[in-house]
């Protein structure tokens, strides 16, 4: 662990994690900030996503921010998130927010979503390393990075956007840190659903719940797969992966659970074995 993580221990001060069953809701949580990233929030994030790596008790993690938006970005208020009067500090410093999404993508739980008000600049970057992205009406994202200075390529947008809604699109918001509605990121498919605000918890537990139908051995395995595949050199590497999994799957209790419940109509009882 590193220096700066060390004492870095739930529960955390910037966001809240509640347990429901295998479904931890993360909830970022500096509402009078707009849900701003500070030098904490990017650590304690660290700490929380990179235990999830050997986490098998949860299943499904689902992000949203309190108050009137997700996650406003970097907080420029906080000095230490900021501050670069050399290059090691201001690496140190970058690396802090990047290492928050390397870390949501290595971990196996898939990772829901709800963005309502301002996704921007980093938060945006946080639902973009999401898996599954469900916008409220009130949704509004952009590359604000691009505003203040900065490359629009940062914290992984320049590799997620591009995949998620093409490179003229994705172009089109890393040059300019023009706002993207939810309406028109349904249409590039940016999001998978726009619903009002005050049902994307509904909608996010519905997700998350049919997500727990599949087996946790599987449910991993597809996180890992589709991730691997999207930069894999070929349909040949892609199936691959796909024949190893599914064989890794087979063998074990829960494929046959799978088969049974499907067989007797019922809702399977996996043991993760």
């Amino acid at each position: 662990m590193s220096k700066e993580l060390e004492g870095i221990t739930p529960p955390y001060e910037t966001f809240l994690v509640e347990k429901d069953g295998p479904i931890d809701w993360v909830t970022l949580n500096r509402p009078d900030r707009l849900n701003a990233i500070s030098t904490r929030m990017m650590l304690e994030m660290q700490h929380y996503f990179g235990n999830l790596y050997t986490d098998h008790d949860v299943r499904v993690v689902i992000l949203k921010g309190a108050g009137r938006a997700f996650c406003a970005g970097l907080d420029l208020k906080d000095r230490g998130g900021t501050e670069a009067n050399s290059s090691a500090n201001g690496m140190r410093g970058q690396r802090r927010v990047s290492e928050v999404v390397l870390r949501m993508r290595r971990c196996p739980q898939p990772i829901i979503s709800l963005v309502h008000g301002a996704a921007s600049g980093g938060g945006f970057a946080f639902a973009l390393a999401s898996d599954v992205r469900i916008a409220g009406e009130s949704a509004r994202m952009n590359v604000a990075m691009a505003r203040i200075g900065l490359s629009g390529c940062d914290v992984g947008i320049s590799y997620f956007l591009p995949r998620a809604v093409g490179r003229s699109t994705a172009m089109e918001l890393m040059m300019t840190g023009r706002f993207i509605d939810s309406e028109r990121a349904l249409q590039t498919g940016l999001v998978s659903q726009v619903v009002p605000d005050g049902d994307l918890d509904k909608v996010g537990k519905e997700l998350a719940e049919d997500m727990l139908m599949l087996s946790p051995l599987g449910l991993r395995l597809t996180k890992e797969g589709a991730t691997m595949a999207a930069d894999a050199d070929s349909l040949e590497a892609a199936v691959a992966i796909e024949d190893r999994q599914q064989i890794l799957c087979t063998t074990s209790g829960d494929f046959r659970e799978g088969i049974m419940a499907f067989l007797e109509k019922r809702k399977p009882n996996y043991q993760d074995a």
